[in-house]
């Protein structure tokens, strides 16, 4: 593998590029570097930067001279792959490193493990830009691909550049001494890496986990697991959601995170009563029942809740469960079945939380939604799962009929979770169409499928 780096800067990859793991796989041949200092692509006196086109400051790259550099690597090295760093750009991933590992070094990560001859392309150019970056004009000429490390801003493409190399450098093959412990990587499957320990067994009062002394590999390797998953969910659910997940993946994903239950609130809300907004009931829709019902089925909501004072909604409600709970109404539609028998008629909010103590031996967290913007200490997002699932309490999450929750209700949240938004002002969704968005977002899986450019579909 050979790598050209374009920078303004080249001593600022000397100690980088020998030291460690990078200089060992220098030394055995494995690598062939060459930093190229945009200076010299210029004449004497001649700057390498120039204004920004347009009012504001700034300073850029000359297109010409990055034509120059690239040139030079080329000519030495042959057509290379050219990776540009900037803001803008697609964020770097152990997904994309590892696609890009596999464009570089092999086809499959598993073939890997032994060293064997680089094929595919042998040349990747990494282009640090300064300043305000390079001129977009060289990005749509030049660019195979232009990577960012986050959401920040640096002062140039140097420090990217040998992020992406950290990461890249560990796939080619004789780099790491023992591929296991990339293949182990976190972020290289659905699961953030497990805890590790190394004597003395006693530090500053904290022990090494029995289980790690203990020598029986089966164990160790379920708790392990244990380990990896429960950090996983708690710390970086975004993460796990977005993987291929296999069965078990879920199966046992669904037991450790905390049990979620969910209310439909038909007391306790506004409703609009001769113009004005009242504390009132309202009636209950089978469309809704239906509907929130296969929500809950879909991302394992253990218990639905629905709330009503009156008597007359009760006994329609009792009716409409008698028979899609009988045999005629599984045959019917068995799927329908499947759903609705976790549906449990409820009078009041106490209820629930008894029921929910009764079945959980502790009080839920409860999570209040609403159309509305509340300014409020305990605002979480869709990314606050962790936050949530911290405590190892069940979760309630609270859905409101009519004009939303009561106040006294939404007083009595642990969190308030903010509003379903689009790009419009129109912000009128029905409950059943919240519902499904709000559990899609918190506990829905989000697949992603990633691309390098030239990649065939």
């Amino acid at each position: 593998m050979k790598i050209s780096i374009l920078t303004v800067f080249p001593e600022l990859h000397v100690p980088f590029l020998t030291h460690s793991l990078i200089a060992r796989a220098v030394e055995k041949g494995l690598l062939e570097y060459s930093l190229i200092r945009f200076s010299d692509m210029c004449q004497p006196k001649e700057r390498i930067d120039e204004p920004t086109c347009g009012h504001g400051v700034g300073m850029i790259i000359k297109p010409e001279v990055i034509e120059r550099a690239i040139e030079t690597a080329e000519a030495k090295w042959g057509k290379g792959f050219k990776i540009f760093f900037s803001p803008q750009g697609t964020t770097l991933t152990q997904k994309k490193v590892q696609a890009l590992a596999q464009r570089f070094f092999g086809d499959e990560q598993a073939e890997i493990a032994q060293p064997r001859e680089v094929i595919n392309d042998t040349h990747i150019i990494l282009v640090c830009s300064r300043y305000e970056g390079v001129d977009a004009r060289v990005e749509a000429f030049y660019a195979d691909l232009i990577l960012s490390i986050g959401d920040y801003v640096l002062m140039g493409g140097d420090i990217p550049a040998q992020v992406l190399l950290e990461g890249l450098l560990r796939y080619l093959p004789g780099v790491v001494g023992k591929q296991e412990s990339v293949v182990n990587d976190s972020f290289t499957g659905p699961l953030l890496d497990y805890p590790e320990y190394g004597l003395p067994v006693q530090w500053q009062g904290l022990e090494i986990p029995e289980v790690v002394r203990s020598g029986n590999h089966k164990q160790l390797d379920q708790w392990r697991h244990e380990q990896a998953l429960n950090k996983t969910l708690l710390h970086r659910f975004d993460w796990f959601r977005s993987q291929p997940l296999t069965g078990d993946d879920k199966s046992t994903a669904l037991k450790s995170i905390p049990p979620h239950y969910l209310v439909l609130m038909h007391a306790d809300v506004y409703i609009k009563a001769d113009g004005s907004k009242t504390k009132g009931t309202t009636s209950i829709a089978s469309i809704d029942i239906h509907d929130v019902a296969r929500s809950c089925a879909t991302y394992g909501i253990k218990k639905f809740f629905l709330v009503s004072l009156l008597d007359d909604q009760q006994t329609i409600l009792q009716t409409f469960l008698e028979f899609w709970m009988s045999n005629s109404g599984r045959k019917y539609n068995e799927t329908r079945f499947q759903a609705l028998k976790s549906l449990v008629p409820t009078r009041t909010f106490d209820d629930v939380m008894q029921h929910i103590e009764a079945i959980e031996g502790v009080k839920p967290v409860i999570v209040t939604t609403s159309a509305k913007d509340y300014e409020h200490k305990q605002l979480i997002d869709f990314t606050s799962q962790g936050t949530v699932w911290g405590s190892g309490r069940p979760v309630l999450f609270v859905f409101g009929t009519g004009q939303g929750l009561c106040d006294e209700l939404i007083e009595r949240s642990d969190f308030i979770l903010m509003p379903v938004k689009g790009l419009t002002g129109y912000n009128h969704l029905s409950v059943r169409a919240a519902t499904g968005i709000i559990l899609d977002r918190w506990l829905g899986l989000n697949e992603t499928r990633l691309r390098l450019p030239g990649d065939s579909e």
